[in-house]
Parts: C-alpha cells; structure tokens; sequence
C-alpha cells in the first residue's frame, strides 16, 4: 500500500479536513454566491417553497451519487471520453430521481416540468465532478457533493420564502400573511415578487449582504 493510501485510510471519516468540505460551500465557496453558478434554477423554480424544497433535495441526491460513482470510475475513465462518461453518470441519476418524483411527488414533479431534466446540465454538478471528484476518494467525493447540493438548496429555499411570502402571502401554500393579520394593515401581495426578474435581484441581495460580512471574498476577487 502507498503512503497516500495509508494516510488516507488513517484518516478520521470527519476531519477537519473533509467538514471543510461540508462547510466550505455554505459560506465562501457558495456554489450561487461566489462562484455564480446554477443561476436558471434560482429563475425557474423558486416561486413557491414546495418545487424549491424538491428540486434542492434532487440536486443533492444527484450531486452526492454522482460524484462517488465518478470517484470510483475514476481510474477507468480515459480521459478523451471523460466529459461524455461524466454526462451518462449525471443523466442516470436524473432518470432515477425523475421517476421516484413521478411516483411519490407526481403533482410537484408536474410542477417542475422539464427543470428536472435539466438537472443533466447544472453546471455546478458537472463543475464539482470534473473539478473534484475525478482527483479524490469516494467518502470526500461524497462531502463535496452533499455540502455543495445543500448550499444549492440552501439558496433556493430561501430566495424562494421571499418570492412567495411576497408575492403570495404563504410558505409551502400556507396563507402565512392572512393568519398575521398582515392584510388588515394594508399590505397586498406583491405580483412582482413572483417575475424571474425578482428572482436576480434576491440573488444580488444575498451575494450583497454575504460580501458584506465576508470581507475575505471580496479581496478574492
């Protein structure tokens, strides 16, 4: 067994190491805020919570298997065909999760129309296995994958409470405004929250405020 081997078999499953790669995307490698990746999604499916929950928990199923499939491949990949093996593998697991949505969630997997299908070509799933997963072990493949697909989701959720909480007055269909007694204060929904515009300028928001705290990004730059 080689020294690279022996150190990693060694290695603690949670070091401090591999939490960083669980932590490392919530915060100053946000897939969305700092590396601007995965924006359509921020567009298309964050009008209500619902959609928004479902498609985050498909990106992180996706992205985790993916990438320790494509981990364990990796030393029988040739490297000419790489991409295309890294689509196969991506597109599989989009097909299984399409169908479990089809049959447990028919009525959100409806929702989401074709967005799901273009899981397939989220660049920060495809960003993660090339960049990652081609150069590490399946157990860190699989960090990388889950803290970078609940970063994604993390994201969406929450552009999504904005965007349907203004622009409906309920979370998951909820009527949220109407029990607070909102209404009766003036308030009325507004449509605009609910424009793909809208959609960008949260995201703006949240890179805004996020740089603000985190100073370190902005030298990065």
């Amino acid at each position: 067994m080689s020294k690279a081997m022996e150190k990693t078999a060694r290695e603690p499953l949670f070091s401090k190491k591999n939490r960083r790669l669980l932590i490392d995307p919530m915060n100053e490698n946000n897939p969305i805020t700092v590396q601007v990746l995965g924006i359509c999604s921020a567009l298309a499916i964050t009008v209500k919570m619902k959609p928004a929950l479902v498609m985050g928990i498909s990106v992180i199923v996706v992205m985790a298997a993916a990438n320790v499939l494509t981990s364990l491949l990796r030393n029988l990949i040739p490297n000419r065909i790489r991409i295309i093996v890294q689509l196969v593998v991506v597109a599989l697991m989009v097909i299984l999760v399409d169908q479990v949505l089809k049959a447990f969630v028919y009525d959100v997997s409806k929702e989401l129309s074709v967005f799901v299908g273009l899981i397939i070509t989220n660049c920060i799933i495809m960003g993660r296995i090339e960049a990652f997963s081609l150069g590490n072990s399946p157990w860190k493949a699989f960090l990388d994958g889950v803290g970078n697909g609940v970063a994604y989701a993390g994201i969406l959720l929450l552009v999504a409470f904005f965007r349907e909480l203004l622009g409906n007055g309920t979370l998951f269909d909820y009527p949220i405004m109407a029990q607070l007694g909102v209404y009766d204060m003036g308030y009325t929904n507004n449509g605009m929250m609910l424009l793909p515009p809208m959609a960008l300028i949260v995201v703006a928001i949240v890179i805004w405020i996020q740089r603000a705290k985190t100073p370190s990004l902005i030298e990065k730059d």
